[in-house]
């Protein structure tokens, strides 16, 4: 049977976002036993030899050297590594401590997040549905503290941080394959510093000091960074992005259930009423992006 090229992207961009809202909380759920800080710097130091073997690819070499010889475009990827380094650490944090509800909320609120840095920072105007999408999402917020007694920091953190990271990426414009490895690469120093320091004091969770299958699902970490980042550029190369936007809500919708159903975290009445709050701005959005759409179409 052959596919479209459209049907292909859309194949790509749900298995990217099953693997991100699905897989990644059970991977990391696996790992639970070694400190957050020590399994970004396993994500990081796998991440970049999983990379290595794209670079045998002439188009990908010859990115990455114009990349390095740009200080602009360095000093921009130091930026978007500082921001995706703290987003991963959080997200790593929250599934490992039970709190992937909050991670999942905070990438439905990622969008809505994005609409109004759009709006702040690029001049980009609003309509009446987007006003009342991000004040919905603003009551659900409120809502939270009011019931809950706490704002959802963990949620606001990830969704914040992920909107940063992509208005930096945004605005560098480069391939997400080339541009990943430099930020591991930035990042590499960092993490070999830190790695030598726990192995020198504590030791590290790797080894004899973790048994094999956890030593073992540690080395999975740069897999499970890039493939579904190869996932989603194999569609955003084949879709409209406009299309792939409505696709990303796959990822915290199945966190959502494996939170729930899986690992039966809390979810009560109050929670209920946050999530359905964001779920209506949600709703909201995506029919005033859908029909800004149609009208362009005509």
């Amino acid at each position: 049977m052959h596919l479209s090229n459209e049907r292909l992207g859309q194949l790509y961009a749900i298995f990217a976002f099953l693997f991100w809202g699905g897989l990644s909380p059970i991977y990391f759920k696996e790992v639970s036993s070694v400190e957050p800080i020590e399994i970004l710097v396993y994500r990081v130091l796998f991440s970049v030899i999983t990379l290595l073997p794209f670079f045998f690819f002439k188009k990908e070499l010859i990115a990455f050297f114009n990349i390095i010889k740009d200080f602009r475009q360095i000093r921009n990827l130091f930026l978007s590594t500082l921001f995706v380094s703290i987003n991963w650490l959080i997200f790593i944090w929250a599934i490992t401590n039970n709190r992937i509800l909050e991670a999942s909320l905070g990438y439905y609120i990622n969008p809505l997040v994005n609409v109004l840095f759009g709006f702040l920072f690029f001049n980009e105007r609003m309509t009446k549905y987007q006003y009342l999408a991000i004040f919905i999402a603003i009551l659900a917020i409120l809502y939270q503290l009011i019931t809950l007694g706490y704002i959802p920091i963990v949620s606001l953190s990830l969704a914040v941080s992920f909107a940063i990271y992509g208005m930096i990426r945004k605005k560098i414009n480069v391939g997400s394959i080339v541009g990943l490895f430099v930020e591991v690469l930035l990042l590499l120093p960092f993490a070999g510093a830190y790695l030598i320091y726990i192995y020198n004091t504590k030791g590290i969770a790797f080894g004899e000091n973790s048994g094999v299958y956890v030593s073992f699902m540690l080395v999975l970490a740069g897999l499970v960074t890039v493939i579904p980042l190869l996932l989603f550029n194999g569609a955003a190369t084949r879709m409209k992005l406009a299309t792939l936007g409505f696709f990303q809500y796959i990822a915290p919708t199945v966190s959502f259930f494996t939170a729930v159903f899986i690992y039966h975290e809390e979810f009560n009445f109050d929670k209920l009423v946050t999530f359905c709050l964001i779920w209506l701005a949600l709703i909201i959005y995506s029919l005033d992006s859908f029909s800004k759409k149609k009208v362009k179409i005509k």
